[in-house]
């Protein structure tokens, strides 16, 4: 009975009002965007980072429907997204991108990626590039055609 009281009291002790826990996530998410070039950001980084613990972040974490190690790839392949889809005269390759991001294997890369968005990266690039292109030139049509 007393390991059940003390268990229930640790639990209590260790959920995070709504007043607190709001201020410290976005301290941590800015934290994560600060940081998402470095491959060795993880959890207990940024517990570190917070003075928490990696148990107590977590915790913070689970109102958001997200873990941390899944909020910070997300991050990453979505900064990844973003720069790949820009178009420019010298596009660095693939890898040298997911390497910018924090990804350590291009291999790791690729499968988050394309999970997040049903394609291969450079099927990705392709594809915008492809599509911005298309609509300048039809937005250039528009206005002379004005």
């Amino acid at each position: 009975m007393v390991a059940a009281l003390v268990d229930e009291l640790t639990e209590d002790a260790d959920t995070p009002t709504e007043t607190a826990r709001r201020p410290l996530v976005d301290e941590v998410r800015r934290y994560i965007d600060r940081h998402l070039g470095d491959p060795a950001l993880s959890a207990e980084r940024i517990a570190e980072a917070h003075l928490v613990s990696v148990r107590y972040l977590h915790r913070l974490f689970e109102a958001e429907g997200i873990t941390v190690g899944r909020l910070i790839q997300r991050r990453r392949v979505e900064q990844c997204a973003r720069e790949l889809s820009r178009r420019g005269r010298v596009s660095p390759s693939i890898s040298v991108v997911a390497a910018r991001w924090g990804f350590r294997s291009a291999a790791h890369f690729s499968r988050a990626f394309k999970a997040a968005y049903g394609h291969a990266p450079r099927q990705w690039r392709r594809r915008t590039v492809t599509e911005a292109a298309g609509n300048e030139g039809v937005g250039a049509a528009s206005v002379e055609d004005v």
